[in-house]
């Protein structure tokens, strides 16, 4: 039972419109509800981010993220099904319904199904993808543990979900899905 109350009060947070901070597979990340554009933008603001770079959504499973993506065809997906759940992040055709303030200017959608445990239960218990971005200022080396979360952004974070990372050593690769250019690896 006292697993799940940090579960529920994450959740709670994402519900409400705030911001919190969970591992990933590599690094501390922070994440909000993306349909909801005041949580972006206080999620943007206190990491002093762009709104056009865009943002990463995870999900738990590949259902989650399909109100996000424009349909494409099953050949062109294969690639990236083939890597989830995982940790490999792809650029995928958004769909008209993706809101500006996650995709940036850019007319598609960085997307994720995580193998991470406690971030796909977060998913799971949210009911939906979620924001993914690293817990830090921009240009800033991204937090490593929940402490340096806390001391580095403060009070901008509603919740922090404990847990461990999941054991990479640098944050997912991220490639394009119409090109299969790898864009961060």
């Amino acid at each position: 039972m006292a697993a799940t109350m940090p579960l529920r009060a994450a959740c709670h947070a994402l519900h409400a419109g705030g911001v919190i901070a969970y591992p990933t597979e590599a690094v501390w990340g922070l994440g909000c509800a993306p349909l909801n554009r005041h949580a972006c933008e206080q999620l943007l603001h206190l990491k002093q981010r762009d709104w056009r770079k865009g943002l990463i959504l995870i999900a738990a499973e590949f259902a989650q993220l399909r109100p996000y993506l424009a349909e494409v065809d099953a050949a062109l997906l294969r690639p990236a099904l083939a890597t989830w759940p995982g940790p490999a992040t792809w650029l995928v055709p958004a769909s008209k319904l993706t809101p500006e303030w996650v995709r940036g200017e850019h007319d598609s959608v960085a997307v994720r199904v995580t193998a991470h445990p406690l971030a796909a239960a977060l998913c799971r218990a949210y009911g939906g993808a979620i924001v993914s971005t690293s817990a830090n200022r921009a240009g800033q080396a991204p937090a490593m543990t929940a402490t340096q979360v806390r001391l580095r952004l403060g009070r901008g974070v509603d919740v922090i979900l404990p847990g461990a990372l999941g054991g990479l050593e640098r944050p997912t690769p991220i490639r394009d899905l119409r090109s299969g250019k790898l864009l961060r690896a």
